[in-house]
C-alpha cells in the first residue's frame, strides 16, 4: 500500500482540483506527490511522479483556469519543480542508507552463522533446541553465546554472557566460543576445560586496550555422557540451570562458586564440578541472565522457577516456546537484554544407544 501512496495522492488531489472552485487552487497540493514518492520510490520514479504532477497542473490550468490565474499556476509549477528536486535528493540519500543497512545486516548474519551456528536437533541421546533473542533486533547478534558438541566424553555444552555490549562483546564471545570448539574435544574434564577457556580469554584480553580484567564472561559448562544417567556441570558465575525431572523443577545451584572466564587470576582457578542426576525423560534448561532479568511494568524480575513449574515438558522445543511466550507476555513485548537458552532432553536409553 505504501508503494502506491504517491499515485493515490496524485489522483485524490486531481479529483479535488476539478470538483472544487478554481479559486481554491487544490492543484498546489500536487507537490505532495514527489514528497511521498521519496520515501518509497527510487530517484527515477520520484522524478517521474513530479513530472506527472506538473503535467496535471498544466492540464488543470488549460481546462479550468482563467487568464488572471496564469501566474498562480506558474508559481504552482515552480513549487512542484522545487519539491521534486528535493524529493529526488531525499530518495537518493534513502537508497544509500538502505544499502548501508543491508550491508550491515549481511555482516551481522554472517557473524551470527559463525558465532551462533545452527545447532543439530539431536546429539547422542539428547534432543537439543536453542532460543536466541537479541535485544537490538537489527543487530541479530549480541554478547550472549552458546555451543554444543558431540565429543568422546559425551555431549559438551556451553552457554555464557559477555560483560558489555556491542562489537567488543561480540569479539569476546567469539574468542570464547572458538576456544571451546577446539578444547572441548581434548580436555579430559570440565574443570580443565574451564581453565583452558580462562587462559585463552586472558591471552585475548591482553591484546585489547584497557584493563584486561574488564573483558570477562559468565559461563556454564555441562557434560552429559552417552553411557550414564548423570550430568556434570561447572558454573562460572552464571545463573543456575533448571532441571526438570518427574514433573518437578529445581535450580541446580553450585556447591561452590567458580570464577567467571578471565577472572581466574583474581579469584583463583578452583573450578568445582557438580554432578546431577540426568536420566531418560529429564530435561535441562540452560539460559543467560537476560531471562531472569526481564522486568514487568512494575520493575519486578521474571520469576523463572514459578513459571517453569507450569510448563509442558514433553520436548525441548515446547519448553522454549513456553519460555519465549511467558517472557514476551511478562515484559509486554519489551525485552531489553539479549536472551539465549538451550534445552536438552535425554530421549534415549543407554541400551538403545548401544544398540
Amino acid at each position: 500500500m505504501a508503494f502506491l501512496a504517491p499515485l493515490a495522492v496524485t489522483a485524490i488531489i486531481t479529483v479535488l482540483a476539478y470538483a472544487t472552485p478554481s479559486y481554491l487552487y487544490f492543484s498546489r497540493f500536487l507537490s505532495l506527490a514527489p514528497a511521498f514518492a521519496a520515501s518509497v520510490w527510487p530517484v527515477v520514479g520520484t522524478v517521474a511522479i513530479g513530472v506527472l504532477a506538473a503535467a496535471i497542473d498544466v492540464v488543470i490550468a488549460v481546462t479550468t483556469g482563467q487568464p488572471s490565474e496564469s501566474r498562480t499556476h506558474l508559481f504552482t509549477l515552480a513549487v512542484i519543480a522545487g519539491a521534486t528536486a528535493a524529493a529526488a535528493y531525499a530518495s537518493h540519500v534513502r537508497q544509500e542508507r538502505e544499502q548501508t543497512l543491508a550491508d550491515i545486516r549481511s555482516v551481522a548474519e554472517t557473524t551470527q552463522k559463525v558465532l551462533l551456528r545452527p545447532m543439530p536437533h539431536s546429539l547422542g541421546r539428547l534432543d537439543v533446541e536453542v532460543l536466541y533473542l537479541a535485544a537490538a533486533v537489527q543487530a541479530r547478534v549480541g554478547g550472549d553465546f552458546y555451543e554444543a558438541l558431540k565429543t568422546t566424553h559425551g555431549v559438551r555444552l556451553i552457554i555464557g554472557d559477555v560483560r558489555g555490549k556491542g562489537l567488543p562483546a561480540v569479539g569476546t564471545a567469539s574468542a570464547i566460543v572458538g576456544c571451546f570448539r577446539e578444547a572441548a574435544y581434548d580436555e579430559p574434564d570440565l574443570a580443565r576445560l574451564a581453565r583452558r577457556l580462562d587462559l585463552s580469554m586472558s591471552r585475548y584480553a591482553a591484546l585489547l586496550p584497557g584493563d584486561r580484567t574488564e573483558y570477562f564472561a559468565t559461563a556454564l559448562l555441562a557434560e552429559i555422557p552417552d553411557d550414564g544417567s548423570a550430568a556434570q556441570i561447572v558454573n562460572c558465575g552464571h545463573p543456575p540451570p533448571l532441571l526438570f525431572r518427574a514433573g518437578a523443577v529445581r535450580e541446580v545451584t553450585p556447591t561452590a562458586p567458580s570464577p567467571p572466564i578471565n577472572m581466574g587470576v583474581l579469584l583463583g582457578e578452583d573450578y568445582r564440578i557438580d554432578t546431577v542426576p540426568f536420566a531418560d525423560e529429564d530435561q535441562l534448561l540452560l539460559y543467560t541472565d537476560g531471562v531472569t532479568e526481564t522486568r514487568d511494568h512494575t520493575g519486578a524480575f521474571f520469576p523463572l522457577v514459578g513459571h517453569a513449574g507450569q510448563w509442558d515438558t514433553d520436548s525441548p522445543s515446547r519448553l522454549l516456546e513456553q519460555l519465549h511466550r511467558d517472557l514476551v507476555h511478562y515484559s509486554r513485548g519489551r525485552l531489553e537484554d539479549d536472551i539465549a537458552a538451550i534445552a536438552v532432553r535425554a530421549a534415549a536409553t543407554t541400551a538403545s544407544v548401544r544398540a
